[in-house]
């Protein structure tokens, strides 16, 4: 592959990424937001299979994603299955993770008690860590069979981080038509409302502790 062509090749993946319809931007606002107490796990908002496609130059390129995402708008982990086919064709299967990972660990990639296979970060920002691997027939195969997909990295205290992936649904996204803009905009409508929904929930109860904690004060006699 030539260099203009890796580089246009690089570019058309990042737009995709970019373009993704869990938009990890919104990331920011998680930090206007009450914190949960320390250890506490966040709760992963519904996510399910689904496919986009555009077009890039001379190249159709076709994502079949999962994306992970906590109810604080936090990325938890990401599956995209990337189809480049036009003037350059690839196949590319990336897994995305938070920061503070150990790099050369890299992400290890294992579908129900399978080996595991390992993929090599390539690019790190802000918010988020891609790692990638050259995605098989082999690879595909075992994941329309499978049940379960285990992502798992390793943290900055040298931790494995793992996150189980359903492939119900896999499939028929992988195989069917991709997603219509309606629908997209539509799914990210709904991403918003249930952000919505759950940023309300814990503002209201972070303000019912405070407000108990203050009557509790209040009504404490006097030494």
């Amino acid at each position: 592959m030539t260099l203009r062509l890796f580089m246009n090749h690089r570019k058309a993946l990042a737009t995709l990424a970019g373009a993704t319809v869990l938009a990890l931007a919104g990331a920011a606002a998680a930090q206007q937001a009450p914190q949960k107490p320390a250890g506490a796990a966040p709760q992963a908002l519904p996510a399910e299979w689904f496919k986009v496609c555009s077009t890039q130059g001379e190249n159709t390129i076709c994502n079949t994603q999962y994306t992970l995402i906590a109810d604080t708008r936090q990325l938890i982990t990401a599956v995209n299955l990337i189809d480049v086919k036009g003037k350059v064709n690839q196949k590319v299967l990336q897994a995305v993770v938070p920061t503070g990972r150990v790099i050369p660990a890299g992400v290890q990639m294992k579908i129900d008690g399978n080996a595991p296979t390992t993929l090599n970060y390539s690019v790190c920002f802000p918010d988020r860590c891609i790692a990638e691997a050259t995605l098989s027939d082999a690879m595909i195969a075992s994941m329309k069979k499978g049940n379960d997909l285990f992502v798992t990295s390793i943290n900055f205290q040298r931790q494995p981080n793992p996150i189980k992936i359903t492939l119900t649904g896999f499939s028929k996204s992988y195989d069917g038509p991709p997603k219509a803009q309606p629908e997209l905009a539509q799914r990210q409508q709904e991403l918003n409302d249930a952000l919505k929904k759950q940023a309300d929930a814990r503002r209201q109860k972070f303000e019912d502790a405070q407000n108990a904690a203050k009557a509790a004060s209040e009504a404490k006699p006097a030494q």
